[in-house]
């Protein structure tokens, strides 16, 4: 067995201090993905974990990337039938996360999610290229196939069957945008005495913030 004992890094590249945190939390994220965003060090900002509840209790999680955020919440999209999808049907509360380690920083939220508009899957999907929107059609996923060739072969089949065709979004593919009621901010500082700030939505939808021990 290898022993990582001795992996060790000294975060010491910013602070997150009250005084200069935001009071929306929505608006502090906004400030850090720019930062992110214009970071060499980090190639997809908007790469996050998304956390389900699945059936037999257990949580899991995959990488999705964010397509949109606004002050009501944020939106990925996804097969509705897919191994997730099925899961969100069941338990709509999920557990967002992004780690930026070019800035030592983490974010994390929870939050519920809704179903966007038809018309607004409608537009992204459009604006897809078209390689993408054909791999959305194709691919039942989460289901179990075959091997390799068998997806190969319907792609090859579907871009026959459509050629010259505009494509149109399944049904049963679209975003989600997820609401938070809880998002925390993480900031590493040497040792270990790492900068937490959780802002929670209290029942009159006002965000409280308070300070946690690292």
């Amino acid at each position: 067995m290898e022993n990582l004992h001795d992996h060790r890094q000294v975060y010491a590249k910013d602070t997150l201090l009250e005084q200069n945190a935001k009071e929306n939390p929505m608006e502090q994220f906004r400030n850090w993905y720019l930062e992110a965003e214009e970071n060499p060090a980090i190639a997809e900002a908007n790469a996050m974990s998304v956390s389900t509840i699945e059936a037999d209790g257990c949580p899991r999680t995959r990488m999705v990337l964010l397509k949109s955020f606004d002050w009501e919440g944020f939106v990925f999209y996804t097969n509705y039938d897919s191994r997730k999808g099925k899961a969100i049907a069941e338990n709509s509360a999920v557990c967002l996360h992004f780690f930026w380690p070019g800035l030592e920083r983490q974010v994390i939220i929870k939050a519920r999610l809704e179903k966007i508009a038809e018309n607004l899957s409608d537009g992204y999907f459009e604006s897809r290229p078209r390689g993408s929107q054909l791999g959305a059609m194709v691919s039942p996923q989460s289901q179990i196939i075959p091997d390799r060739a068998f997806l190969e072969e319907k792609l090859r089949a579907l871009e026959k069957e459509m050629e010259g065709k505009l494509l149109v979004r399944p049904k049963n593919w679209g975003g989600f945008k997820a609401i938070p009621y809880e998002i925390e901010f993480w900031q590493g500082r040497p040792n270990r005495l790492h900068d937490r700030l959780l802002y929670v939505l209290d029942e009159e939808y006002n965000w409280d913030r308070v300070r946690l021990a690292p």
